[in-house]
This record gives C-alpha cells, structure tokens and sequence, in this order.
C-alpha cells in the first residue's frame, strides 16, 4: 500500500485521531483513519475505505484495516477485509480468546486485493488529490 503510506507521510504519520478524506472526483472519497484498537499483533491500526451510500446509509465499497509496521521500513499489513454492497466481512488475522488466528490462505488474498487497489488509488491520484487539498488548506 505504497500510495497509502506516501498520503500519511504527507499527513504528519500515524497518529491517535488522524482522519483523512479525500475528495478526488469522479471518483468514490477515500477516507484513511486511525482505529481506536490495535491490530491483532499490537501495531497501530488504520482503516481504508470508499463509501458510498444506499438508502441514505453509509456503506463501506470496501474497507480494509491494517497494521502500520515499521521493522525494515513502513509497511501495512491487512486483517479486516470489508464490502457492504456484498455482504462480506473478514479478518485474516485476530485474536479470538486471547489467541491469535492467522488465517494463510485469506490473508494472502487481503494482500492481493490490497496490492491491486493500492496500484488503482495511485493510477486515479489519489496520492496527488490529497497533495492539492492541502495546499488549499495552507492557502
């Protein structure tokens, strides 16, 4: 998720609070927000998400967590996959009564997903939109 780590080193870093919406039409907002909770391995966490709305409510189209690492460089890791418009909801990786659970085989689809919509949020610009606002904002 290189295009989400370019938009929070521009953003200051994590931080307790951080929230993050991107207007970049034509294109669905993308918010990025710090999560109240740690990841499943005790990292910050942040969530990434388009929404878009049906009936007047908020709908995740889709929503992904991951752990901000930083042992041989910045990185996130996915563990919450979320698409309302479908129905899904899935973690690759928690801890159910104290244990953690790792789950192989969707955790790599997570990565994959995520590598995919990364190289989708730096071909829509994402990374620059957000450049633009805040210029606007120091302006």
């Amino acid at each position: 998720m290189q295009t989400i780590l370019r938009i929070l080193k521009q953003a200051g870093g994590w931080h307790h609070g951080l929230y993050l919406k991107i207007e970049n039409p034509p294109y669905i907002s993308l918010v990025i927000e710090a999560t109240d909770e740690s990841g499943p391995c005790g990292l910050p966490a942040i969530s990434v998400c388009h929404y878009g709305e049906q009936n007047g409510d908020a709908m995740r189209d889709a929503e992904m967590c991951f752990e901000l690492g930083l042992a041989g460089g910045a990185h996130l890791s996915p563990f919450y996959y979320r698409q309302d418009y479908l129905g899904i909801e899935q973690w690759s990786r928690t801890i159910v009564r104290d244990h953690y659970v790792y789950l192989v085989s969707l955790h790599q689809q997570h990565e994959r997903f995520a590598k995919v919509w990364d190289n989708n949020l730096r071909l829509q610009g994402f990374a620059e939109a957000f450049e633009q606002q805040q210029r606007k904002q120091r302006a």
